[in-house]
Protein backbone atom coordinates (compact mmCIF):
# COMPACT_ATOMS: atom_id res chain seq x y z
CA UNK A 1 0.00 0.00 0.00
CA UNK A 2 2.46 2.16 0.98
CA UNK A 3 4.50 1.66 -2.59
CA UNK A 4 1.04 2.58 -4.39
CA UNK A 5 1.18 5.85 -2.83
CA UNK A 6 5.16 6.86 -3.31
CA UNK A 7 6.50 9.33 -5.91
CA UNK A 8 3.39 10.77 -6.82
CA UNK A 9 4.39 14.51 -7.64
CA UNK A 10 6.31 14.92 -10.17
CA UNK A 11 10.26 16.29 -10.18
CA UNK A 12 10.99 19.81 -11.48
CA UNK A 13 14.05 20.92 -12.65
CA UNK A 14 13.70 22.80 -16.00
CA UNK A 15 11.45 23.62 -18.23
CA UNK A 16 10.54 25.21 -21.33
CA UNK A 17 8.07 26.59 -22.78
CA UNK A 18 5.73 29.50 -24.39
CA UNK A 19 4.65 31.72 -21.85
CA UNK A 20 0.92 33.04 -21.81
CA UNK A 21 0.24 36.14 -20.00
CA UNK A 22 -2.93 37.29 -18.19
CA UNK A 23 -2.66 40.91 -17.09
CA UNK A 24 -5.36 40.68 -14.07
CA UNK A 25 -4.68 41.18 -10.70
CA UNK A 26 -6.38 40.12 -7.60
CA UNK A 27 -7.55 36.45 -9.38
CA UNK A 28 -8.91 34.50 -6.44
CA UNK A 29 -9.09 30.77 -6.00
CA UNK A 30 -12.56 31.06 -7.32
CA UNK A 31 -11.57 32.19 -10.70
CA UNK A 32 -8.62 29.57 -11.29
CA UNK A 33 -11.32 27.37 -10.42
CA UNK A 34 -15.18 27.68 -9.07
CA UNK A 35 -17.04 26.19 -6.79
CA UNK A 36 -19.16 24.48 -8.45
CA UNK A 37 -15.86 21.80 -9.49
CA UNK A 38 -14.95 21.22 -5.88
CA UNK A 39 -16.61 18.09 -5.70
CA UNK A 40 -13.86 15.48 -6.66
CA UNK A 41 -11.26 14.51 -4.40
CA UNK A 42 -9.09 13.63 -7.54
CA UNK A 43 -6.43 15.75 -8.83
CA UNK A 44 -6.93 14.87 -12.77
CA UNK A 45 -9.87 16.17 -14.39
CA UNK A 46 -10.21 19.59 -13.18
CA UNK A 47 -8.01 21.14 -16.25
CA UNK A 48 -10.58 21.45 -18.91
CA UNK A 49 -12.52 23.95 -15.95
CA UNK A 50 -9.63 26.06 -15.33
CA UNK A 51 -10.39 29.58 -15.40
CA UNK A 52 -14.15 28.61 -16.06
CA UNK A 53 -15.97 31.60 -16.23
CA UNK A 54 -13.16 33.34 -18.71
CA UNK A 55 -12.81 30.37 -21.00
CA UNK A 56 -16.48 29.62 -21.66
CA UNK A 57 -19.77 31.41 -22.59
CA UNK A 58 -23.31 30.74 -21.06
CA UNK A 59 -23.23 27.63 -23.37
CA UNK A 60 -20.44 26.34 -22.27
CA UNK A 61 -18.60 27.21 -25.93
CA UNK A 62 -15.11 28.36 -25.51
CA UNK A 63 -14.81 32.07 -26.17
CA UNK A 64 -11.95 32.35 -28.46
CA UNK A 65 -10.72 35.93 -27.11
CA UNK A 66 -9.64 34.50 -24.09
CA UNK A 67 -6.12 33.67 -24.15
CA UNK A 68 -5.74 29.74 -22.99
CA UNK A 69 -8.51 28.76 -25.76
CA UNK A 70 -6.04 29.96 -28.68
CA UNK A 71 -2.97 28.56 -29.96
CA UNK A 72 -0.31 28.20 -28.85
CA UNK A 73 -1.08 29.66 -25.78
CA UNK A 74 -3.27 26.62 -24.55
CA UNK A 75 -0.17 24.75 -24.61
CA UNK A 76 1.64 26.93 -21.96
CA UNK A 77 3.09 25.36 -19.05
CA UNK A 78 4.38 28.95 -17.72
CA UNK A 79 1.97 30.98 -16.69
CA UNK A 80 2.76 35.21 -16.17
CA UNK A 81 0.12 36.81 -14.56
CA UNK A 82 -0.69 40.12 -11.84
CA UNK A 83 -0.15 40.97 -8.27
CA UNK A 84 -1.78 38.96 -5.51
CA UNK A 85 -2.28 35.82 -7.57
CA UNK A 86 -4.14 32.66 -5.16
CA UNK A 87 -6.00 35.16 -3.30
CA UNK A 88 -9.32 33.85 -1.26
CA UNK A 89 -10.43 30.89 -0.03
CA UNK A 90 -7.37 27.98 0.56
CA UNK A 91 -8.57 25.40 -1.70
CA UNK A 92 -6.02 23.10 -3.20
CA UNK A 93 -7.96 22.69 -6.28
CA UNK A 94 -6.70 25.69 -7.60
CA UNK A 95 -3.25 24.10 -7.86
CA UNK A 96 -4.83 20.82 -9.21
CA UNK A 97 -6.59 22.71 -11.73
CA UNK A 98 -3.62 24.82 -12.80
CA UNK A 99 -1.39 21.21 -13.02
CA UNK A 100 -4.54 19.34 -14.88
CA UNK A 101 -4.12 21.82 -17.54
CA UNK A 102 -0.17 21.55 -18.06
CA UNK A 103 0.55 24.90 -16.00
CA UNK A 104 3.55 23.83 -13.66
CA UNK A 105 5.65 27.71 -13.51
CA UNK A 106 3.59 30.62 -12.01
CA UNK A 107 5.25 33.69 -12.47
CA UNK A 108 3.65 36.87 -10.56
CA UNK A 109 4.95 39.90 -8.28
CA UNK A 110 2.98 38.27 -5.23
CA UNK A 111 0.94 35.46 -3.87
CA UNK A 112 -1.91 34.61 -1.60
CA UNK A 113 0.44 32.54 1.26
CA UNK A 114 -1.52 29.43 1.47
CA UNK A 115 -2.19 28.87 -2.46
CA UNK A 116 1.96 29.46 -2.90
CA UNK A 117 2.35 27.19 -0.13
CA UNK A 118 -0.27 24.35 -2.41
CA UNK A 119 2.07 25.28 -5.18
CA UNK A 120 4.84 23.87 -3.79
CA UNK A 121 3.03 20.77 -2.41
CA UNK A 122 1.85 19.92 -5.54
CA UNK A 123 4.55 20.21 -8.36
CA UNK A 124 4.35 24.04 -9.13
CA UNK A 125 7.19 26.24 -9.19
CA UNK A 126 5.35 29.90 -7.88
CA UNK A 127 8.08 32.55 -9.06
CA UNK A 128 8.16 36.03 -7.25
CA UNK A 129 9.74 38.82 -9.84
CA UNK A 130 9.09 42.52 -9.52
CA UNK A 131 7.12 43.86 -11.97
CA UNK A 132 9.99 45.75 -14.46
CA UNK A 133 11.48 41.97 -14.73
CA UNK A 134 8.19 40.71 -15.63
CA UNK A 135 7.68 43.17 -18.28
CA UNK A 136 10.81 41.65 -20.13
CA UNK A 137 9.13 38.63 -20.01
CA UNK A 138 6.04 39.92 -21.40
CA UNK A 139 7.54 40.69 -24.90
CA UNK A 140 8.39 36.54 -24.98
CA UNK A 141 4.93 36.40 -24.84
CA UNK A 142 3.74 38.32 -27.49
CA UNK A 143 6.41 37.03 -29.66
CA UNK A 144 5.36 33.72 -28.89
CA UNK A 145 8.92 32.39 -28.15
CA UNK A 146 9.90 30.26 -25.85
CA UNK A 147 11.34 30.78 -22.10
CA UNK A 148 13.59 28.84 -20.00
CA UNK A 149 13.35 27.75 -16.24
CA UNK A 150 16.17 26.25 -14.19
CA UNK A 151 15.40 25.56 -10.84
CA UNK A 152 18.79 24.28 -9.69
CA UNK A 153 20.46 27.34 -10.87
CA UNK A 154 17.31 29.85 -9.83
CA UNK A 155 17.16 31.48 -12.93
CA UNK A 156 14.71 32.03 -16.28
CA UNK A 157 16.87 32.36 -19.51
CA UNK A 158 15.16 34.06 -22.13
CA UNK A 159 16.69 34.85 -25.23
CA UNK A 160 20.74 35.82 -24.11
CA UNK A 161 19.27 37.40 -21.42
CA UNK A 162 18.97 35.89 -17.88
CA UNK A 163 16.71 37.00 -14.70
CA UNK A 164 17.80 35.31 -11.42
CA UNK A 165 14.58 34.58 -8.78
CA UNK A 166 15.16 32.73 -5.17
CA UNK A 167 13.03 30.02 -3.43
CA UNK A 168 13.07 28.67 -0.12
CA UNK A 169 15.91 26.17 0.44
CA UNK A 170 13.34 23.41 2.05
CA UNK A 171 10.87 24.07 -1.09
CA UNK A 172 13.27 24.00 -3.56
CA UNK A 173 14.81 20.74 -2.66
CA UNK A 174 10.59 19.18 -2.33
CA UNK A 175 10.28 20.41 -6.18
CA UNK A 176 13.74 18.74 -7.47
CA UNK A 177 13.37 15.40 -5.54
CA UNK A 178 9.31 15.44 -6.51
CA UNK A 179 8.78 15.11 -2.68
CA UNK A 180 4.96 15.91 -1.23
CA UNK A 181 4.13 15.61 2.36
CA UNK A 182 3.05 11.98 1.77
CA UNK A 183 7.16 11.03 0.79
CA UNK A 184 8.36 13.73 3.37
CA UNK A 185 6.65 10.92 5.55
CA UNK A 186 7.27 7.94 4.26
CA UNK A 187 11.29 9.04 4.55
CA UNK A 188 10.78 8.66 8.13
CA UNK A 189 8.98 5.33 7.79
CA UNK A 190 11.50 3.07 9.23
CA UNK A 191 11.42 5.92 12.35
CA UNK A 192 7.76 5.67 12.87
CA UNK A 193 8.07 1.89 12.99
CA UNK A 194 10.13 1.54 15.12
CA UNK A 195 8.62 4.12 17.20
CA UNK A 196 5.11 2.02 16.97
CA UNK A 197 6.68 -0.95 18.07
CA UNK A 198 8.46 0.22 20.94
CA UNK A 199 4.96 2.34 22.24
CA UNK A 200 3.14 -1.54 21.02
CA UNK A 201 6.17 -3.35 23.62
CA UNK A 202 5.60 -0.77 26.32
CA UNK A 203 1.91 0.01 26.36
CA UNK A 204 -0.10 -3.11 24.50
CA UNK A 205 -3.16 -1.76 25.24
CA UNK A 206 -3.19 0.72 23.56
CA UNK A 207 -3.53 -1.26 20.41
CA UNK A 208 -6.24 -3.70 21.79
CA UNK A 209 -9.21 -4.11 19.69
Amino acid sequence: MLESIRNKMQKFNSLKSIPVYLPIVNIDTDMIIPKQFLKTIKRTGLGKNLFFEMRYDDNGNEIKEFILNQEPYNQSKILITGKNFGCGSSREHAPWALLDFGITCVISPSYADIFYSNCFKNGILPIILVEEKIKQLLEYSKRKEEISIDLAKEKIIFGNSEVNFEVDPFKKKCLLEGLDDIALSLAKEEKINNFEKSLKDKKPWIFND
